[in-house]
């Protein structure tokens, strides 16, 4: 969803191709896309005889076709910008580790824990500050990578009811996160597809969905999203 988001606010111009990494087709359809990108993963770019092969580097270069805009000027508000967008891409030191991005897409959710919402207490305080320098309404003024690497997550601790309200900021940032053209285009498209259900996201027992519920149960890494 980053690189996508950062491709499109760019301007590119690209051809997108799903590819389904649920087992048993994921190792086929992976296969497939190594024969092409060395770490036969996805996102993957490809731009002439050139591949772009991890998401943050997909980011980068949408900010490099985008004249640099999609990134702040200030050379330590850039710095800062990408500290923020590594520290999404390494998984925010274990931040709400337990919620999986797909888990925002389940119909039956379950309750943030205290330990999960005392995790997103460091987020909330960081982001607060960061837009208390700005002055909003994004982290840095103008909409930015920062913002586009953040929105899973805006996503995910959104839709299970996370209260922004106690971080100054924060709930209309996520607000404007969440009502950003491309990423409403996102989520129409992505809504849509069935959700994968992982075993690590237990819900109350009684609540269990059963054999005969709506979803596609099946162990999985990593989800399709």
């Amino acid at each position: 969803m980053r690189a996508w988001l950062a491709l499109k606010a760019a301007g590119v111009d690209f051809d997108e191709v799903v590819v389904d990494i649920r087992r048993p087709q994921r190792f086929a359809n992976l296969a497939a896309v190594g024969a092409f990108a060395p770490s036969a993963t996805v996102p993957v770019l490809v731009v002439d005889e050139h591949v772009i092969f991890d998401s943050l580097a997909i980011m980068e270069y949408a900010n490099d076709v985008a004249g640099g805009r999609l990134l702040p000027v200030d050379p330590l508000h850039r710095a800062e910008a990408r500290s923020i967008i590594a520290w999404q891409h390494g998984g925010l030191s274990g931040i709400a580790r337990r919620v999986c991005f797909e888990s925002a897409f389940y119909p039956d959710k379950r309750d943030l824990c205290p330990e999960e919402i005392a995790e997103c207490d460091r987020l909330g305080t960081y982001l607060a500050a960061c837009l208390a320098r700005s002055g909003g309404p994004f982290l840095f003024g103008e909409c930015s990578l920062a913002d586009f690497a953040l929105t899973p997550t805006v996503i995910r601790l959104t839709r299970h009811q996370l209260d922004w309200a106690r971080w100054p900021g924060t709930e209309p940032w996520s607000g404007h996160v969440l009502d950003h053209l491309h990423v409403k285009e996102w989520l129409r498209e992505a809504d849509l597809c069935p959700p994968i259900w992982y075993d690590s996201y237990m819900l109350d027992p009684e609540r269990t969905p059963s054999a005969s519920s709506a979803w596609t149960a099946v162990r999985e890494p990593r989800g399709q999203r």
